[in-house]
């Protein structure tokens, strides 16, 4: 299995070119907003929307990494958002909130395979429907992202890990797996940050089979410029911390990662009864 690839969201060209330098294999920018406020206002999630102007200064920037999109989700303006956002240096776009195989495909005809696509499947209605719209996608090229934090909020959870905690991701695992097409699921913290800790976290990353990952706030906390991301944190020792964990989780057996399932099951609920705190 590959090792897994990171991503992270800044607006920052400096940022971009320090992190891609540094294990980073894509950067993510966003310019959803349409519903996001209402959805997730009381979460600590990215809302500003990036500029075209911002996501054309980082693209001119980046030497290896990919430079993602997520555009809003489908409106009137959807077809002039693709246009815009490929124009201005996006590499690969990202569709949020669809449900249904008639919009995943109605996406892709506006993309027209100028630049691959990763469908982020973030309610219940667009992860029950895997199977009717997995086949629309193009192994090796277009992606799924499972967005925890909507999925969860879909639900009426009280805290984003806690589907994980139930294994509701395993069987779609074992599709977008069996299908070769490329997923991830939600962010990470920093090693030995937070109540539900980052190692336990990959841990099941390795076990389900996941290859992307988001980095969050805690790696970066809106640093503008990469003195200030060091200021913040030793990112390269970060990032190498990430990896050590993983690499563990890749040299035990099936039996070590059940268990590490357990304790992720038992802290996510743990958390979720106690209103996410």
């Amino acid at each position: 299995m590959s090792p897994l690839n990171f991503m992270m969201i800044t607006a920052s060209p400096d940022v971009a070119s320090f992190i891609e330098r540094h294990g980073v294999g894509r950067i993510f920018m966003d310019q959803e907003v349409l519903g996001k406020a209402e959805r997730q206002g009381h979460l600590d999630t990215h809302k500003a929307a990036h500029s075209l102007k911002e996501i054309a200064s980082v693209a001119s920037v980046l030497k290896h990494a990919e430079l993602m999109v997520r555009l809003n989700p489908l409106h009137t303006s959807t077809q002039q958002e693709v246009d815009a956002a490929i124009a201005h240096g996006a590499q690969r776009l990202m569709l949020p909130m669809f449900s249904s195989r008639a919009e995943v495909g109605q996406f892709l005809d506006m993309v027209n395979s100028r630049v691959p696509v990763t469908f982020l499947a973030e309610t219940a209605a667009a992860l029950v429907r895997l199977p009717d719209w997995l086949d629309l996608l193009t192994p090796g090229s277009d992606e799924v992202h499972i967005g925890l934090n909507d999925l969860a909020l879909s639900m009426d959870l009280d805290f984003l890990f806690e589907p994980m905690a139930a294994r509701l991701l395993d069987p779609f695992a074992a599709l977008l797996n069996q299908s070769g097409v490329t997923w991830g699921v939600g962010g990470i913290a920093r090693v030995g940050q937070g109540e539900l800790p980052a190692e336990t976290v990959l841990g099941e990353h390795v076990r389900l089979g996941s290859q992307w990952i988001i980095l969050s706030r805690a790696f970066h906390s809106g640093a503008a410029t990469s003195a200030d991301l060091l200021e913040t944190l030793d990112f390269p020792t970060e990032i190498d911390k990430l990896r050590q964990a993983e690499a563990h989780w890749r040299s035990v057996d099936k039996a070590s990662l059940l268990a590490n399932q357990q304790e992720l099951a038992e802290c996510a609920y743990r958390l979720g009864s106690r209103g996410g705190a």
